[in-house]
């Protein structure tokens, strides 16, 4: 069980919401809408993603990194490990 299972319909939810708001700023640029509009579209939609992230994140520390920091040795040095790869992936984003 992965640790976001316990939200995935919420997180399933807010993707579609997001692929929606994707389709919308598709449509923009298809309809010429002026430049500013368009990034600020983009920006909210990253902001999005972004919250999505973060949402899935929180759920890997409390539930995955938990778990294997419970069990030590190997698995969670290898938790731990792939949760500051995940980290530095979000702030370079």
């Amino acid at each position: 069980m992965h640790g976001y299972s316990e939200h995935k319909t919420d997180h399933l939810k807010r993707l579609r919401r997001i692929e929606g708001q994707v389709r919308g700023v598709a449509r923009m640029v298809e309809e010429d809408a002026y430049c500013i509009d368009v990034l600020t579209q983009l920006s909210a939609v990253t902001r999005a993603l972004q919250s999505v992230a973060v949402g899935l994140l929180d759920e890997h520390l409390a539930h995955c990194v938990v778990a294997a920091a419970r069990e030590g040795g190997e698995e969670q040095e290898t938790k731990l490990r792939e949760a500051s790869e995940a980290i530095r992936r979000l702030v370079r984003s």
